[in-house]
């Protein structure tokens, strides 16, 4: 009954916050409902025995992807008024998208394979089962190869984007650390030799210039 109500309420929420964040019309206050509604799915997944997914939900989206664009939304100088233009032009193709959505859903929810009774004796069900120790078995199992492919595409995203983040700019003065390093003590300080003045002849010129 206890996981039912938490249930019921986590969803709550989720269903508000997610509404929220298509409605209101300040982007750093829909930013902030869309992390409410990821703790919220995140918390169902904790009931459904889903830690894994409700770990990287928290520190993938809400941890990072989210923070990044509460960063951005709050530098950029955005006009909200050119934001809401041509919102309700293409409100007829967002209700065909979300008819369609909610079609979808009904059907894979009336599908059979979700009317099928469940094991007796599942093996989550088990003491001492470990989801995420059987994610890791399967992962590094049976999903190695699709793992590594993944990772490579990956890395061959970060390396573009330093790529794209490293053009020459002339307007744009930037440090080189290697030159930085090679640096010497000569290209730095130079002592110069100059003969001392005598006191008389500084005497003098000061005289001269007050009279």
């Amino acid at each position: 009954m206890f996981k039912d109500l938490v249930f019921y309420g986590f969803s709550l929420v989720l269903i508000v916050a997610a509404t929220g964040v298509i409605t209101t019309r300040n982007p750093v206050n829909a930013a902030l409902l869309l992390v409410l509604s990821f703790f919220s799915a995140a918390g169902i997944w904790v009931l459904l025995k889903a830690e894994f997914l409700a770990i990287s939900l928290v520190l993938v989206y809400v941890g990072a992807v989210m923070v990044l664009f509460l960063f951005v939304v709050m530098m950029l100088d955005i006009n909200l008024d050119r934001v809401r233009e041509g919102f309700w032009k293409h409100s007829r193709l967002g209700v065909v998208v979300g008819v369609v959505m909610l079609l979808e859903m009904a059907f894979l929810l009336m599908s059979p394979s979700f009317s099928g009774s469940a094991p007796a004796n599942p093996a989550w069900a088990q003491p001492g089962y470990s989801n995420i120790k059987e994610l890791g078995r399967l992962i590094y199992t049976e999903y190695a190869f699709p793992l590594e492919l993944a990772a490579l595409i990956l890395l061959v995203a970060i390396v573009a984007a330093i790529a794209l983040t490293l053009r020459g700019r002339k307007d744009v003065r930037a440090q080189n650390p290697a030159a930085q390093v090679r640096v010497k003590r000569s290209d730095r300080l130079r002592i110069v030799s100059m003969p001392a003045e005598s006191g008389v002849a500084a005497g003098s010129e000061g005289e001269g210039g007050k009279q």
